[in-house]
């Protein structure tokens, strides 16, 4: 078979409600990215080219939340054409931010925002892309890491399992040796039940972890929270702590719920 004639697997990567982060993520890959290019079809990616090919798809990877009744359409179109469905980052994996309207009245937020929400059509909640349509593989982050997102197209199209880290923060700092900022400085940081994937960035600068990546295996959130009332925290503020990025994943809504 000629080179001309090889099969290149097809990926697209499909937009939901989000903030297009992730798909930058993959744009910054650039060389990779060519090198991606040479390897599969990509067939579906507006964030690069309006050029485009029908399904079926061998891999698609979804940014963002469903938040509309058009939406949930969508995605059952997408899951019905893909071979393996990703989703990548917060949104997509959490509901991302938009999610923190989820505590409240949806309407009520209409109401006070636009001059016509009758003209606003939306769901009641902004929920995972699994909420909706079954998932192969979920891609934590916001946004994703570009090298995990690497890692995950190679992975998924050779048919072999990923190697994505499921550990907590804490052990990127230990391996960048940045000194642990609850501890030296009394500072809250989610990064003991917060999955790896970022490099320990916000503590390497002195910050708390804001729980970008999400939670991770077995997240004991009820110890960090009360560590967090140790440290000064009022109930309100340890909510605030865990309704963040991720606010509507399981461990993290569940604990931030219990301090009302």
């Amino acid at each position: 078979m000629t080179e001309s004639r090889r099969y290149r697997p097809k990926l697209a990567v499909w937009k939901f409600s989000s903030c297009d982060g992730c798909q930058l993520s993959l744009l910054s890959c650039e060389d990779d990215l060519l090198a991606i290019n040479d390897a599969v079809e990509i067939a579906y990616f507006l964030e690069a080219t309006r050029a485009r090919s029908d399904g079926p798809y061998d891999l698609s990877l979804v940014e963002g939340s469903i938040t509309t009744p058009e939406e949930e359409r969508r995605i059952r179109d997408v899951r019905d054409q893909s071979r393996f469905l990703v989703t990548i980052g917060a949104c997509a994996t959490a509901g991302g931010i938009q999610a923190l309207r989820n505590f409240g009245d949806s309407e009520e937020y209409k109401r006070a925002v636009y001059a016509h929400p009758e003209y606003i059509e939306t769901l009641q909640r902004s929920t995972p892309i699994s909420h909706a349509v079954p998932v192969d593989f979920e891609l934590r982050g916001c946004p994703v890491n570009k090298h995990q997102i690497l890692e995950l197209i190679n992975a998924t199209l050779n048919g072999r399992k990923s190697n994505i880290p499921t550990h907590s923060e804490c052990m990127e700092c230990k391996r960048r040796g940045t000194v642990c900022v609850m501890v030296a400085r009394g500072m809250p940081c989610l990064g003991p039940v917060t999955q790896a994937g970022c490099g320990g960035l916000c503590p390497a600068t002195h910050r708390g972890c804001y729980g970008c990546f999400g939670p991770c295996v077995d997240p004991n959130t009820a110890a960090l929270a009360n560590q967090f009332a140790g440290l000064g925290l009022s109930p309100r503020q340890v909510r605030h702590a865990f309704h963040g990025f991720n606010a509507w994943a399981e461990p993290f809504r569940t604990e931030g719920d219990a301090h009302d």
